[in-house]
């Protein structure tokens, strides 16, 4: 049990690959700290089994693009479990339009998300991490932040930002025994993926498996594996890397033209 006596906190893990990452974290004996925004019975499921497992859940729901509300989640998890030993930022969002049509709203919900949740979230795990020992911090980042994508400026610009805090907070982290990465997921067979395949032609998802070198599309529970990996000992070498799990996808992109750029 590799996350025995470990407190996990993962944002937006009532469903799709927060989920996976909470459940695999519970699985190998770590409490969790389960965040969600509007979803609360996903969150409550997520948590149900993870108590299933014999392990202790809380679910948080907060904003985390709203600074009280992301503070209130991080008190929540010191007053319940007295500190955390693991974060994963996981929690995600974006307005999907071209660059002359975005507004000041959407640049700032987005960021503020995504990218500002990300940096004072990590302030918050690091004071609760640096009196148990040390910690590990994982975000959660996409292809979208070193590649152009359409309609994807702001989510991408917000990923990029995630890219750059992590290294700089896997430098400033190191000393106080706290290791910092990041997990870039590719196209993930997610219930979100299957809905965007069923409002096309049906072949965006045979077309996407056709182009990954590995036969198949990556899992929420492959994610949650590298996640996990990151967060134990062995990992301790690895800092400031933005590990990318997509079965070789980025590789084959210049076969995959029409159709899968939208679905990032």
């Amino acid at each position: 049990m590799r996350f025995e006596n470990k407190v996990a906190l993962v944002t937006g893990s009532g469903r799709g690959i927060g989920r996976a990452i909470a459940l695999r974290l519970a699985s190998e004996g770590a409490d969790v700290v389960v965040n969600c925004f509007r979803k609360v019975t996903a969150a409550n499921e997520t948590a149900d089994e993870i108590r299933a497992m014999g392990r202790e859940a809380i679910v948080v729901k907060a904003n985390i693009g709203e600074l009280d509300e992301l503070n209130r989640m991080f008190d929540e998890a010191e007053a319940t479990f007295g500190g955390i030993d693991i974060f994963i930022s996981n929690a995600a969002s974006g307005t999907n339009k071209s660059a002359l049509e975005q507004k000041p709203k959407g640049w700032d919900w987005t960021m503020n998300i995504n990218a500002r949740a990300f940096l004072f979230g990590a302030q918050r795990a690091t004071q609760m991490m640096k009196d148990r020992g040390g910690g590990y911090i994982v975000s959660l980042t996409s292809d979208g932040s070193q590649r152009v994508v359409p309609g994807y400026i702001i989510t991408g610009a917000s990923k990029a930002a995630i890219d750059t805090l992590m290294k700089y907070l896997s430098v400033e982290l190191a000393p106080l025994g706290i290791c910092v990465n990041a997990v870039s997921p590719g196209l993930v067979a997610t219930d979100a993926l299957q809905y965007i395949d069923a409002l096309s032609d049906g072949s965006v998802l045979p077309r996407a498996v056709q182009a990954t070198p590995a036969g198949r599309l990556a899992t929420p529970e492959d994610i949650a594996g590298v996640v996990a990996f990151l967060c134990t000992p062995e990992a301790d070498m690895i800092r400031g890397q933005i590990i990318v799990v997509d079965g070789g996808f980025s590789h084959q992109r210049v076969n995959v033209i029409e159709g899968l750029d939208n679905i990032f």
